[in-house]
C-alpha cells in the first residue's frame, strides 16, 4: 500500500506533467480561438462577396434600364408621324385624294355602334337632392346657445 501511495505521489508532483497540461490547456484553447476566428472570417468574406455581388447586379440592372429607356426613345423617334411620313413616300406611298379614295357597302354592317360608359340602370335613375339631418346642418355657435339656453331648465328640475 505504501508503494501505492508513493507512486501515486511521484506521478502527481511531477513537474514536467503539470507543464504539459498547462501546454495542452494553452493549446486546446488556442484551437478553439483559431476555430472561432476561421468561421467569423469566412462567414465575413462570404457576405462581403455577396454584398459585391449585389453591387454588380444593381449596376446592370441601372445600365439595362438605361439601355431600355435609350431603346424606347429610338422607337418614339422612328415611329413618329413626320419619320412614319418620310418613309412612306420614300416606299413610293402618297397621300389619298378624294378621287382616289373608295368605299364600299358591306350588307349586313350597321356601322359603329356607340360607346356606352355606364350601364343603363343608372342612365334613367333621376338625380335626387341629398337629404342631410338636421343634426348636421346646425353651427357650433347655435348649439351652444341652444345648451345654454336649456340649462336653466335641466338643473331647475335636477334639484330637490
Amino acid at each position: 500500500m505504501d508503494r501505492v501511495l508513493k507512486i501515486n505521489q511521484a506521478y502527481s508532483l511531477t513537474p514536467w506533467r503539470k507543464q504539459l497540461q498547462i501546454i495542452g490547456l494553452f493549446l486546446v484553447v488556442l484551437v478553439v480561438f483559431a476555430l472561432i476566428a476561421g468561421v467569423y472570417l469566412n462567414v465575413n468574406a462570404r457576405a462581403a462577396t455577396i454584398g459585391r455581388q449585389i453591387q454588380n447586379y444593381h449596376q446592370e440592372i441601372e445600365e439595362l434600364e438605361f439601355l431600355i429607356a435609350d431603346q424606347q426613345a429610338q422607337l418614339a423617334i422612328l415611329t413618329s408621324a413626320s419619320e412614319m411620313e418620310k418613309r412612306a413616300q420614300d416606299l413610293g406611298f402618297h397621300p389619298a385624294t378624294t378621287e382616289e379614295i373608295l368605299y364600299i357597302q358591306v350588307a349586313g354592317y350597321n356601322g359603329r355602334t356607340a360607346a356606352v360608359l355606364a350601364s343603363e340602370s343608372f342612365s334613367n335613375v333621376p338625380a335626387s337632392p341629398a337629404v342631410v339631418p338636421p343634426a348636421y346642418t346646425q353651427s357650433l355657435l347655435d348649439w351652444v346657445t341652444q345648451e345654454l339656453s336649456l340649462a336653466p331648465f335641466v338643473y331647475g328640475r335636477s334639484r330637490p
